[in-house]
C-alpha cells in the first residue's frame, strides 16, 4: 500500500512538471512569436519604429486567428513591453461578434499605450475597447499617419487568410505578470 502510494505521489509530481514545463514552453513559443512579429513589422511598416521607441508600453499579439459567419471571434496570445522592451508578463485576447462577416484570417495584432496610465490599466485586467474601436491595418511599404485615440493606438497585419474586419471593439484582455515583475 505504502508503495503505492508512492507511486501516486511520483505520478502526480510528474504530472505537475510536465503542465508547467508545457506552460513554459507554449509561453517562450509565444515570446519568440512576439519578437519576430515585431521584426515582421518594422519591416513592412519602418513607421511603426516611433510607436516602439515612444511608447509606455505595447503589447504584441503574434497569432491572431479571426473568423466568422455572421457570428465571429478573434482569440490569440501575446506578450506585454515596457518601454525599451522590457518583458512584463503574457496576454490574452478573446472577441466575440455579430454582425456582417464571413471569412477567416491570421494576423499580427499590436497595442501600444501612450502613457504609463493606459499601461497599469491594461495589467491590472481595467482596459477595454470602446465598441467602435477599430484598428490601422498595415499593409507593407505604405506610409500612414496614425495617431493615438484615448492612449491606445491599435495596428494589425494580416499574415493569411480574407475577411473583411478591423475592428476591436469588445476585445476582452487577461494579463499574468511574470514572477520577477
Amino acid at each position: 500500500m505504502k508503495n503505492l502510494k508512492n507511486i501516486f505521489m511520483v505520478l502526480a509530481l510528474g504530472l505537475i512538471t510536465v503542465s508547467v514545463q508545457g506552460q513554459t514552453e507554449k509561453d517562450k513559443k509565444i515570446m519568440t512569436d512576439a519578437d519576430n512579429a515585431k521584426t515582421t513589422l518594422l519591416t513592412s511598416n519602418p513607421d511603426l519604429k516611433k510607436f516602439f521607441n515612444e511608447a509606455a508600453g505595447y503589447v504584441i499579439f503574434p497569432n491572431v486567428g479571426k473568423g466568422g459567419f455572421i457570428v465571429g471571434g478573434a482569440a490569440g496570445n501575446g506578450v506585454l513591453y515596457k518601454k525599451g522592451g522590457k518583458k512584463l508578463g503574457m496576454a490574452s485576447l478573446k472577441k466575440v461578434n455579430v454582425g456582417f462577416q464571413a471569412g477567416g484570417e491570421a494576423i499580427i495584432e499590436v497595442i501600444f499605450f501612450e502613457t504609463d496610465k493606459e499601461l497599469k490599466e491594461f495589467m491590472e485586467s481595467k482596459f477595454n475597447f470602446s465598441a467602435e474601436a477599430s484598428a490601422t491595418a498595415l499593409k507593407s511599404g505604405e506610409s500612414f499617419n496614425a495617431k493615438y485615440t484615448e492612449g491606445v493606438a491599435v495596428f494589425t497585419q494580416t499574415k493569411g487568410g480574407l475577411m473583411a474586419d478591423v475592428s476591436v471593439g469588445g476585445q476582452k484582455f487577461n494579463f499574468e505578470a511574470f514572477d520577477e515583475y
